[in-house]
């Protein structure tokens, strides 16, 4: 098994060097071979440099993708997918917001072929959230899924935006080439992907915290989300 972590960052400088080596920690602890994914999304602090800098702390092979211009976590988390090597794939978002230990559940599920997706969810009874999201965030979330139910014809699934997923390599890059969302919903696609060409989800619960240094500002972002959804729809619509 080798197993790629894709890690998406923007602005990211002041958490990117304690992701990179918990990572690595958690590569060495468990003997996993595998290789770490940095995709810059266009960041306007040093997280490219830092993360160029970390390569020399660190036993895993480092690999650090992006370009100067913003285009979306989407957009980046694809970046690193056709990058990758590895039999195994996943994401886990910037700032340790879950600890690296849990990739072992989801590899676990993806080994009893009673799936083949693993989504970390932090809506499942035994999930333990340490610090959770805004009030407001949490209500867009809850509106969202609804929506998203409604309109894309989605599994039932607890939480659709957790930030920790992975796939089997060849399904994964499979998945992100055919995919179009640059924005915040990539994951609401790639479940439609998914869920379109037969594949099963199945979720497992995380440890999770909350990080207040977010870049996802649910009013800033909204004009951006609310044309994601439109053309989530029209797309959908055509097939």
């Amino acid at each position: 098994m080798i197993l790629s972590l894709i890690i998406p960052v923007y602005n990211e400088s002041a958490k990117l060097v304690k992701d990179i080596l918990a990572a690595d920690r958690f590569f060495q602890n468990h003997a996993i071979r595998g290789e770490i994914i940095i995709v810059d999304d266009g960041s306007e602090d040093n997280s490219r440099e830092q993360a160029r800098n970390s390569v020399a702390l660190v036993n895993t092979p480092v690999k650090v993708l992006g370009e100067k211009t913003h285009r979306g976590k989407g957009f980046a988390v694809r970046t690193g997918v056709l990058h990758s090597r590895g039999t195994i794939v996943m994401f886990s978002d910037s700032g340790l917001c879950t600890p690296f230990r849990y990739i072992l559940s989801g590899i676990e599920h993806l080994k009893k072929e009673s799936c083949d997706i693993a989504h970390g969810s932090r809506k499942l009874p035994q999930s333990i959230i340490h610090r959770p999201q805004s009030r407001l965030r949490r209500l867009i979330s809850f509106a969202m899924g609804l929506l998203f139910k409604a309109l894309y014809r989605i599994p039932p699934l607890s939480d659709t935006q957790c930030g920790f997923k992975l796939y089997p390599g060849d399904l994964a890059r499979e998945l992100y080439a055919a995919s179009q969302c640059n924005g915040f919903l990539f994951d609401i696609e790639i479940i439609m992907l998914a869920h379109r060409a037969g594949y099963r989800i199945c979720e497992f619960p995380i440890e999770w915290t909350a990080d207040p240094d977010s870049r996802l500002s649910p009013l800033k972002s909204a004009r951006g989300i609310v044309e994601e959804l439109f053309e989530l729809y029209m797309r959908q619509k055509k097939i």
